[in-house]
């Protein structure tokens, strides 16, 4: 075979073959109007600025700014309570809640033989959106308090609250109790309302009796006692008890 004709065979064989793989190989269908572009397609055109893309911001989480806390509205919170009862007496506990001008917020002193006890507590100034309800109760074990349940008082702005309790002790010994304050808010809107504890008084009362005797005899020998000395120191008594003594002989 002539040369010639080897290479034109040689030539027409590398054209068909260039031709099939041109056939055979087919574009990718184009994406219909209105997509959103692909995940790969995106980030290529964020990195490259390709244009014809939708420009992309970022987004972040949206944040309210935290409601500014409430301003605090500093009190006296005072309780005063007997040393110590007789058993079968009664006496009163009282607990206040006040706004001190003077600055003097924490009392201890003793008056007419009472001990006062008292601490600063912060209560948050709501007056405007909510009412404002002070509650107590006091727990004093082995004795008759009354009243027993939670008692309950409005609070208004620079006003004074305060709770009174009524004790009886029927047997000596150290009684230990403590008092409970709470605050209560409601909203005056209708919303739900909050209840806070905000301070709890440890306290100690003693209960003494005459002689170690129970309340029945020490009073009888109260009264005796009594009677005695009003007849010793009755006028004459001892010219009396000469004349007697005088008779007799």
């Amino acid at each position: 075979m002539p040369r010639r004709l080897r290479l034109f065979l040689f030539l027409l064989a590398m054209f068909g073959t260039a031709a099939a793989c041109m056939t055979s190989y087919s574009a990718p269908p184009p994406e219909p109007a209105g997509s959103e572009p692909t995940a790969p397609a995106l980030s290529t055109a964020l990195a490259t600025g390709t244009p014809g893309l939708p420009p992309v911001s970022p987004t972040f989480p949206s944040t309210q700014a935290a409601p500014a806390p409430a301003i605090m509205e500093s009190r006296r919170l005072t309780l005063e309570l007997p040393v110590r009862i007789r058993t079968g007496d009664g006496d009163t506990i009282r607990m206040t809640l006040e706004v001190d001008d003077l600055g003097d917020l924490t009392p201890t002193a003793q008056i007419s033989g009472n001990q006062v006890q008292g601490q600063v507590v912060q209560i948050p100034n709501l007056y405007e959106t909510h009412n404002v309800v002070a509650e107590a109760r006091l727990d004093l074990a082995g004795a008759q308090v009354t009243p027993v349940e939670t008692v309950s008082e409005p609070l208004s702005p620079g006003k004074s609250v305060t709770f009174f309790w009524s004790i009886r002790i029927t047997e000596p010994g150290i009684y230990k109790g403590v008092v409970w304050l709470y605050m209560r808010y409601v909203p005056k809107n209708g919303g739900p309302e909050q209840r806070e504890t905000i301070a709890a008084q440890l306290f100690e009362i003693e209960g003494v009796s005459l002689l170690g005797l129970k309340v029945g005899p020490a009073r009888w020998l109260g009264l005796a006692g009594s009677f005695v000395g009003s007849v010793l120191g009755f006028p004459f008594l001892e010219d009396l008890l000469r004349w007697l003594w005088k008779r007799r002989k």
